[in-house]
C-alpha cells in the first residue's frame, strides 16, 4: 500500500498533525510513569517482587482491553475512544500521588489504580493508530512516511519524558512525576478532542441491525479469523509476544533495580531510557527517509538483533554507566526502525474497515505475555539476583529475534505481497478497500 493521496484531494494536515501532538504528550507522559512507579514501589517498598506484582496488575488488564476492545472503538469511534481513554488514565495515575500524601495509598490500590490505566490505555493507543492512515492521506503523504514521523515523535516523546523522569525524581521525588504524568494525559484528550475532526474514519461507524452480544462476537471473530489466515503475521504477532514480554521484564522490573543497585540512581535511568529513545527517534527517521530502498526482511531482522539481546548482555557484564549507555543508544537506533516497517505491513494487508477488529486481536497477542514478564522478573531477581535474571531473559530474546532468518513465512514481508489498494481521498472521505486476506502486524514495544 503505497498510501498516495489522490491527486486533486485538498491536502489537510491539521488533523494528522493534532494526532502526533497528542500522541507526543501522552508517550511523554507516559514514559515518566515508565520511570516513575517502579522507582516509587522501590523507594517505598524496596522489593523487586512488589515491583513485579505493580507491573503484572498494570499489564493484564491491556490484554482483555486489546482483545476486546476492537468492536468497542468502531461503535464509539476512534475519536471518543481516544479522548475518554486519557481521561481515565490522567485520573488513575494522579491518584497515586494524591492517595499517597492523604496517608491512604495502600499496595492493594496502587495495584488497582494500575490495573484500571493498563485496561483503558491500550484501545486509546489503538484509537489512535488505526486513524493513521486516513489522516496520512488526508495530509497528503503516504502511510510509510507518516509511520515513521509517528513513531519517530514517538520515540523522541520518550526519550524526553525518560530524561525530565529522572531528573525529576531525583530533585521532587516520584510523586511529582506521576502528577506531571496525569496531566499529559489531559492535554492529550484536549489535543485530540480538537483537532481530530472532520475526518469520517474517527467517528463512529454505523452498524446495521440491533447491537446485541451475538454481533459483537461475531466481529470479534471476524478480526481474528483476518489474523490468522496469514502464516506470516500470526509468526510476527507471536515473536512481538515473546519479546513485549521480556521488554517489560526489562522495564518495570531489570532496568531500575540494575539502575538502583549497580548504576547510581534515578537519573542514570532516566539517561539510559533517553538514550535508548532518542536513538530511535534518530532510527525511525532515517528509516522514513531511506528505509524503502532496502529489503524489509533483512532490515528487520538486524534491527531486531541489534536492539534486543546487546543490551541484556552488556547490562549483566557491567556495573558501569558508559557502557551500557552506548549499547543502548545503539539498541534504540535499530529498535526505531522496527514499528515504520510494521505499521506499514499493517496498512498494505488490512482493508480499513477491519482495522479496529484486527487491531484489537493482534494487539491481544502481543501484549499476552507482558503481565508475566514483570513478574517472572521480579521473583527472578529475588531468588536469582538481577545479573542471573538479565542473563536469563536476554537469552530468551535472543532466540525469539532469530525468527526472521529461520522460517519462510517471513520472505513475504516484501512490499510485493501487498494486498489492500492506496485509498484515495474525496471530499466525503478516504473510501473503502476491498477485504485483503491477511491479518495485522501489532508493534513491538520496543522499550
Amino acid at each position: 500500500m503505497s498510501g498516495t493521496a489522490h491527486p486533486h484531494a485538498p491536502s489537510r494536515r491539521g488533523p494528522l498533525t493534532a494526532l502526533l501532538a497528542a500522541n507526543t504528550v501522552s508517550i511523554a507522559g507516559s514514559s515518566l510513569t515508565l520511570i516513575g512507579v517502579p522507582w516509587f514501589v522501590l523507594q517505598t517498598t524496596g522489593s523487586a517482587a512488589r515491583a513485579g506484582v505493580v507491573a503484572f496488575c498494570a499489564t493484564l488488564p491491556i490484554v482483555v482491553a486489546a482483545l476486546a476492545g476492537g468492536p468497542v472503538i468502531d461503535r464509539i469511534g476512534r475519536r471518543r475512544v481516544s479522548v475518554l481513554s486519557d481521561l481515565v488514565c490522567g485520573a488513575s495515575v494522579g491518584a497515586i500521588p494524591l492517595l499517597h500524601h492523604a496517608g491512604l495509598l495502600e499496595f492493594w490500590t496502587l495495584c488497582a489504580l494500575m490495573a484500571v490505566g493498563g485496561l483503558v490505555h491500550t484501545p486509546g493507543l489503538t484509537a489512535r493508530g488505526v486513524l493513521l492512515p486516513n489522516l496520512a492521506l488526508h495530509a497528503g503523504t503516504t502511510v510509510t512516511r507518516a509511520a515513521s514521523l509517528y513513531d519517530g515523535v514517538s520515540r523522541g516523546a520518550r526519550m524526553l519524558g525518560a530524561a525530565l523522569a529522572g531528573v525529576l525524581i531525583a530533585v521532587l521525588g516520584a510523586e511529582s512525576v506521576l502528577l506531571l504524568d496525569a496531566g499529559t494525559f489531559l492535554v492529550s484528550a484536549a489535543l485530540v478532542a480538537f483537532g481530530v475532526r472532520g475526518v469520517p474514519a474517527a467517528e463512529p461507524r454505523r452498524v446495521a441491525g440491533a447491537v446485541s452480544l451475538a454481533s459483537y462476537r461475531a466481529e470479534l471473530r471476524e478480526g481474528w479469523a483476518f489474523l490468522v489466515r496469514s502464516r506470516l503475521l500470526l509468526g510476527v504477532t507471536v515473536m512481538v509476544m515473546v519479546t513485549n514480554g521480556l521488554d517489560q521484564a526489562w522495564s518495570a522490573v531489570l532496568l531500575p533495580v540494575h539502575a538502583r543497585q549497580e548504576l547510581g540512581g534515578a537519573a542514570q535511568l532516566g539517561l539510559l531510557v533517553a538514550l535508548f529513545g532518542g536513538a530511535a527517534l534518530l532510527g525511525a527517521l532515517l528509516y522514513g527517509a531511506v528505509g524503502e530502498r532496502f529489503p524489509r526482511r533483512a532490515v528487520f531482522a538486524a534491527a531486531f538483533l541489534v536492539s534486543g539481546p546487546t543490551r541484556w548482555a552488556v547490562a549483566a557484564a557491567t556495573d558501569t554507566v558508559t557502557p551500557l549507555a552506548v549499547t543502548m543508544a545503539l539498541a534504540g537506533l535499530g529498535a526505531g526502525m522496527l514499528n515504520p516497517i510494521l505499521t506499514t505491513m499493517v496498512f498494505e494487508r488490512v482493508p480499513e474497515e477491519l482495522r479496529s477488529r484486527v487491531a484489537g486481536v493482534s494487539t491481544a497477542g502481543c501484549e499476552l505475555a507482558m503481565p508475566l514478564g514483570g513478574l517472572a522478573a521480579g521473583l527472578l531477581v529475588e531468588g536469582a539476583g538481577v545479573t542471573g535474571a538479565l542473563l536469563a531473559f536476554g537469552a530468551a530474546y535472543l532466540l525469539a529475534t532469530l525468527s526472521p532468518l529461520v522460517f519462510p513465512s517471513w520472505r513475504t514481508m516484501g512490499p510485493e505481497y501487498a494486498v489492500v489498494a492506496a485509498e484515495p481521498v474525496s471530499s466525503s472521505g478516504p473510501s473503502r478497500p476491498s477485504p485483503a486476506p491477511s491479518g495485522r502486524t501489532p508493534h513491538p514495544t520496543g522499550s
